[in-house]
C-alpha cells in the first residue's frame, strides 16, 4: 500500500471514491491517444525572422495539412493564401483591409476553411486540452465550431448562425486571428531547441521572447548560450567574447536596443586609443543592417580591436588562475615578439597581420592598463544589471539543462568528450576523475552554482571562471575542439596555424556501436533511442547527411545563421517526432519576400503508432493512475474518509 500519508494528500485534491475514479478514468483516456508532436531546432544564431517563421509555420506541417484538407478544393494559391494567413494573421489581415478584400464572404470562407484546419490539427489531443490552449475569449465557440455534427441539419444551421454573429457584430479579425494562432498551438506540441540562440544574428532577444510565450518548450545549452550566461554572471572574459562577437557581426541592435548594453564608453576608447589604426583585421561582417543602432563600420573595427585585446587579456588571466586547464598554449599575447613583429605559436613562427598593440605592455602582455579596467568595469556592470537579458537568462535555467533524455532520445549540443579508442575522456573535477553522464552532471552543477551562488560563496569564482572554459576548454562538451583559435584568425595569415581539432567523438559517433554506448550510458538503451545534437553545420552541398550511424544520430545544425549558408548550401533542418515517424524538414534560406515552406522528408517510420502510454509523459501518468487506484482502495477501506465533491 502506497504510504498513508502521501494518500492523505493526495485525498486533498480528489476528496471521493468519485473523483479519484474520475480523474483515472481521465489519465487512462490520455494514454490511449497519440503522442503529441515534437519538434526539435538547433543553432538558431539570432535569426529570428527565420526561426519565428519555422516556428509559425511549424516547419512546413501546417502547409501539408492545408494540402491534405483542401488540396483537391481550393487552388495553390490560395492554399499559399491560407497559410500565410496562419503564420502572420495579423499582417496579412492588414493587408486584406487595406486592399478591400475583407468582404463578408472572404470572412465566413475563411473561418470555414481555419476551422477545418484547426479539426485536424486538433484530432489527436483531448477536448480538455484543446480548449486549455483557446483564447479564453473564443474558447466556447471555438469549441462549439471544431465539434459541429454537420450530418445534423440543426446543426449545420446553428453553426451558419454562429458565424453569421462573428461577422455582424464584427469581430472576425480577432475571430480569424484567435484561429490562426490556436492552431499554430496545437501543430508543435513540445519545442526542443538544441542549443546557441544566439550570436553571428541580428536578435536572440526577440527568440527569447518568443521562447519564453511557448507553451512547452526545453532548451539543451550550446556553447554560445554558455558565454552569454557567463557575461550574465560578470565573467570578464565572457563579456568580452559576448561583445567581440556581436561587434564583429555589426549586431549592435541587440546588444543595445535588445539589451540596453551601453556601448558609448567602448567607443570613445576605442575612437582615442586606436585613432589612426584602420583596424583593417577587425572589420565587420555586415550580414545584417541595424534598425536602431546603425554604427559606423571604421568605428566597429575600432570597437572590435579594441574588446579582443582586453579579452585575450582577461582570458590570460584565468589560464593563469587555473593551470589545471592546461591552456598554456592559449597564452599567445605572451608568444608575440613585439619587436620583429612574429608570434610563436607550437614551436612555430609567424609574422603578424597587424602589429599595432598601443595598450599591451611587452613585458606584462596580460597585464589591463588602468582606462581598460575602468572600462571593463563599466561593461561588466552593464551585463549584470540588464533586467531584459536576467530575465532571460533565468528562463535558460529554469528551461535548460546540458542534456536532456526525452522519450527514448538524448539531445545535447556538442559532444560527449571521448578518447580515440572509443572511451569516455576523463576530466579532473575537484580531485576526482569524470567521464560520460558522470561529468555532464558535475558540469551541469558548476554551470548553475556560477549564477546563482551569492558573490561572497567561495566557489562562486571558480565556477564563473568555468564558464568561460565551457566557451574554449578542449574539454567542454559544448565546444569539442582542442583549442579555440580566435587570435590565429585575427593575426596570422597561415590557414594551418589556425586549424580547430575536433574531438574525436564527432568520428566515433558516426558508429552504430559508439551510438549505442552513450545511449546505455544515459541509461537509453534500445532500438528506437536516438542521439540528437548540432554544433557542427552540416554541409548538404557536399554530400553530407543529418543522419548518421544508420539512423541513431542527428545531427541537425544545417546553417540557419546567414553567416554558414554558402558552406552548407541550406538554412538548417528541423527534426520532427510525431507518433508515426521521424521526419526532416530541410529549410530555405529565409526571404520574407517569397514561399519558402521547407522540404519535409521521412527518415524512420515506427514500428507502432506511438501513443501516449509509450512516452515520459505516459509513465508518469501510469504511477499516477497507480497511486489513485491506491487511494481508491484506501476509501473503500475506510482507512481514509471521503468528503464532499
Amino acid at each position: 500500500m502506497r504510504d498513508l500519508a502521501y494518500l492523505k494528500l493526495l485525498a486533498k485534491e480528489y476528496p471521493s471514491v468519485k473523483a479519484a475514479s474520475s480523474e483515472i478514468i481521465n489519465q487512462t483516456a490520455i494514454c490511449g491517444l497519440p503522442k503529441g508532436t515534437e519538434y526539435f531546432f538547433s543553432d538558431l544564431h539570432g535569426e529570428y525572422e527565420a526561426f519565428i517563421y519555422l516556428l509559425r509555420s511549424a516547419s512546413g506541417i501546417i502547409r501539408e495539412k492545408i494540402k491534405e484538407t483542401f488540396g483537391h478544393i481550393i487552388p495553390e494559391d490560395e492554399q499559399i493564401e491560407l497559410a500565410n494567413l496562419i503564420y502572420y494573421p495579423n499582417r496579412n489581415l492588414t493587408r486584406m483591409i487595406q486592399a478591400g478584400r475583407f468582404t463578408e464572404d472572404w470572412q465566413r470562407i475563411t473561418i470555414y476553411r481555419l476551422v477545418q484546419i484547426c479539426k485536424e490539427a486538433s484530432s489527436k489531443y483531448t477536448r480538455s486540452k484543446v480548449r486549455k490552449k483557446m483564447p479564453p475569449e473564443f474558447a466556447y465557440v471555438i469549441d462549439e465550431l471544431i465539434h459541429v455534427d454537420y450530418n445534423d441539419e440543426n446543426k449545420r444551421v446553428y453553426y451558419g448562425e454562429i458565424i453569421h454573429s462573428i461577422i455582424d457584430t464584427q469581430i472576425a479579425d480577432k475571430f480569424i486571428i484567435a484561429l490562426c494562432e490556436l492552431i499554430q498551438n496545437l501543430t508543435i506540441d513540445n519545442l526542443h531547441i538544441i542549443g546557441d540562440i544566439f550570436d553571428r544574428g541580428p536578435r536572440a532577444d526577440i527568440i527569447m521572447n518568443e521562447l519564453m510565450q511557448f507553451h512547452d518548450v526545453d532548451i539543451q545549452w550550446g556553447n554560445h548560450d554558455i558565454s552569454w550566461m557567463g557575461a550574465a554572471t560578470g565573467n570578464p572574459a565572457c563579456v568580452c567574447n559576448v561583445l567581440r562577437i556581436a561587434i564583429s557581426y555589426n549586431s549592435f541592435d541587440v546588444l543595445e536596443d535588445g539589451y540596453g548594453i551601453n556601448l558609448r564608453p567602448l567607443s570613445m576608447f576605442a575612437a582615442k586609443v586606436y585613432r589612426d589604426d584602420p583596424c583593417t583585421q577587425f572589420a565587420p561582417k555586415i550580414l545584417d543592417q541595424n534598425i536602431y543602432d546603425a554604427v559606423d563600420p571604421g568605428l566597429a573595427a575600432k570597437m572590435h580591436k579594441a574588446i579582443t585585446i582586453i579579452q585575450f587579456k582577461v582570458e590570460g588571466q584565468i589560464i593563469r588562475r587555473h593551470p589545471g586547464y592546461r591552456m598554456d598554449n592559449r597564452l599567445l599575447l605572451e608568444a608575440i615578439d613585439y619587436k620583429t613583429g612574429t608570434v610563436k605559436i607550437e614551436d612555430k613562427e609567424y609574422p603578424l597581420l597587424d602589429t599595432s598593440f598601443p595598450t599591451v605592455d611587452p613585458r606584462h602582455p596580460l597585464r589591463l592598463t588602468k582606462e581598460e579596467e575602468e572600462l571593463l568595469h563599466t561593461l561588466v556592470l552593464s551585463f549584470r544589471h540588464s533586467t531584459l537579458l536576467h530575465r532571460h537568462i533565468r528562463f535558460l535555467y529554469s528551461h535548460g539543462a546540458l542534456y536532456k533524455c526525452c522519450n527514448g532520445n538524448l539531445l545535447y549540443h556538442g559532444c560527449i568528450p571521448m578518447l580515440e579508442d572509443g572511451s569516455f575522456e576523463e576530466m579532473s573535477c575537484d580531485g576526482e576523475l569524470l567521464s560520460g553522464k558522470a561529468l555532464m552532471d558535475y558540469i551541469s552543477e558548476q554551470i548553475q552554482k556560477a549564477y546563482f551562488l551569492g558573490d561572497d560563496a567561495p566557489e562562486k569564482d571558480n565556477a564563473r571562471d568555468f564558464m568561460w572554459y565551457l566557451w574554449c576548454g578542449a574539454k567542454s562538451p559544448v565546444f569539442g575542439k582542442d583549442k579555440m583559435t580566435t587570435f590565429e584568425h585575427y593575426f596570422v595569415e597561415d590557414k594551418a596555424a589556425g586549424k580547430e581539432q575536433m574531438n574525436p567523438y564527432y568520428q566515433l559517433s558516426q558508429k552504430v556501436e559508439v551510438c549505442e554506448r552513450i545511449l546505455e550510458e544515459f541509461g537509453l538503451p534500445g532500438e528506437s533511442s536516438h542521439i540528437i545534437n548540432g554544433h557542427v553545420p552540416v554541409k548538404i552541398k557536399d554530400g553530407e547527411t543529418p543522419v548518421k550511424a544508420n539512423g541513431k544520430l542527428f545531427v541537425i545544425d544545417g546553417g540557419l545563421s546567414k553567416a554558414y549558408q554558402k558552406r552548407t548550401g541550406i538554412a538548417g533542418y528541423t527534426l520532427i517526432y510525431n507518433s508515426r515517424h521521424l521526419a526532416l524538414a530541410e529549410h530555405k534560406p529565409f526571404d520574407p519576400n517569397r514561399e519558402s515552406t521547407p522540404k519535409v522528408s521521412i527518415v524512420e517510420k515506427m514500428k507502432n503508432r506511438v501513443m501516449v502510454a509509450d512516452t515520459d509523459k505516459g509513465h508518469e501518468l501510469s504511477e499516477s493512475i497507480d497511486d489513485l487506484r491506491e487511494l481508491v482502495a484506501a476509501f473503500r477501506r475506510g482507512d481514509i474518509k471521503e468528503t464532499a465533491d
